[in-house]
């Protein structure tokens, strides 16, 4: 259950503001606003949608920051009323409509904070996936990085070791000799780095970060929707929940309605038939062997790619990240400066109202895009940035933005 995760993790005293009052549109706002939002995903070349606590409080999973959310009620001495434990909660609507978008080409990857699994559950695909904070429903290899999917919900917190022996074969036939731990995220971890540098990457790239269900108050998942802004005059960003966030003031659209009903009509002004949730396409129901969920390095290398075309200027590194210290290596010299990025707020690009620029800037991107995707399996081509770079860049930590700023 969600009070049992919570209570698992590590004393924190200053978990965010909390308990901000819930606000709604108007119905026929929502209705107009929801056209936008179906209109801006089909003239979009690459949407990326960030997930939240929200997303799941329909499926009977409390939030954390709502007004009955499970730190807003610990701060009283309360806990929620209503838990479902995890491996009875089922994805809710707007879960099933992330997995059909995705499927339909709308939507190109999700990046959620949650570790209830219900991403995983629902079906959406490991390679359009990115979970900064772990998940209730795998373990992971010590030794070999290997992610497992389990059958039920783990009921250890915080990475730790589950004396379960890694299932993997190395390539010499031996066993791995690793044992599983759980991936759960306690408050000073790092998040898992393949999984961040995906979300960096396709957070860069996209001219559309959709976000749902979260108040964007933990770093640095809630300032990845702002990397949109930085590389293109023509990024937006929306946000959809019900509590004011940390950065309405950036985005292009705010809807204040329950999510499920935002992504119902969403799929509906697209003609999109919205799945249901069914048990028998569940991984974790499936039985055998445990199945893999783990990360390929060539994801990483790829998206890499996109993103140096896209937002490097055909993968050259400005002057001033070519320059390093006396006595820095370029390997911590990139490493400093990538983390500093990832930690950056970007200002707001003053939009306009010319078609023809917009067209200019998606025509860039999908041609950006289209170049890297034919060099994937180019082994002739140069690699722009070396494979060692790739764990190093990558390392971060869970941590409160504590610096104050305007609710609206």
């Amino acid at each position: 259950m969600s009070c049992n995760y919570a209570d698992g993790l590590s004393p924190y005293h200053d978990k965010g503001k909390l308990g901000l009052e819930e606000k709604f549109d108007r119905k026929e706002d929502v209705s107009a606003k929801i056209l936008t939002l179906a209109s801006w995903i089909s003239e979009s070349k690459h949407v990326v949608v960030h997930t939240g606590a929200g997303i799941s409080t329909s499926a009977g999973i409390p939030d954390f920051r709502g007004p009955k959310g499970v730190w807003t009620l610990e701060a009283k001495g309360e806990k929620p009323n209503i838990n479902v434990s995890f491996n009875d909660a089922v994805p809710t609507k707007t879960h099933m409509a992330l997995v059909a978008l995705v499927k339909a080409g709308k939507v190109h990857y999700v990046v959620s904070q949650n570790i209830d699994g219900l991403h995983l559950r629902s079906g959406l695909p490991r390679t359009n996936l990115a979970e900064l904070h772990g998940n209730m429903f795998i373990d992971q290899c010590s030794k070999c990085e290997s992610q497992f999917i389990r059958k039920s919900a783990t009921t250890s917190v915080g990475q730790k070791c589950l004396g379960t022996n890694c299932p993997s074969i190395r390539l010499n036939g031996r066993p791995c000799r690793g044992k599983l731990h759980d991936t759960i995220l306690d408050w000073e971890h790092n998040l898992p780095e393949k999984d961040l540098a995906l979300s960096d990457f396709h957070s860069c790239v996209a001219d559309l970060s959709i976000c749902l269900g979260t108040t964007l108050q933990i770093v640095p998942s809630g300032t990845l929707p702002l990397h949109t802004k930085k590389h293109g005059k023509s990024g937006r960003i929306v946000i959809c929940n019900l509590q004011p966030t940390k950065h309405d003031k950036k985005a292009d659209l705010i809807i204040r309605t329950y999510v499920d009903d935002i992504m119902e009509g969403v799929c509906k002004q697209l003609n999109i038939p919205l799945l249901d949730y069914s048990s028998s396409l569940d991984p974790t129901k499936r039985n055998g062997e445990p199945e893999l969920w783990t990360i390929q390095p060539s994801e990483v290398k790829h998206m890499r790619k996109i993103y140096e075309t896209v937002c490097c200027k055909g993968g050259k590194r400005g002057k001033q990240e070519k320059k390093k210290p006396p006595g820095q290596t370029a390997k911590e010299h990139y490493r400093i400066s990538t983390l500093r990025k990832s930690e950056e707020i970007y200002p707001i690009d003053i939009k306009t109202d010319n078609v023809s620029n917009e067209s200019e800037e998606k025509l860039k991107v999908e041609s950006a895009i289209s170049q890297a995707s034919c060099r994937k399996n180019d082994s002739s081509s140069r690699e722009l940035v070396p494979n060692e770079d790739i764990n190093g860049v990558t390392q971060k930590r869970i941590k409160l933005e504590l610096k104050d700023e305007p609710n609206n």
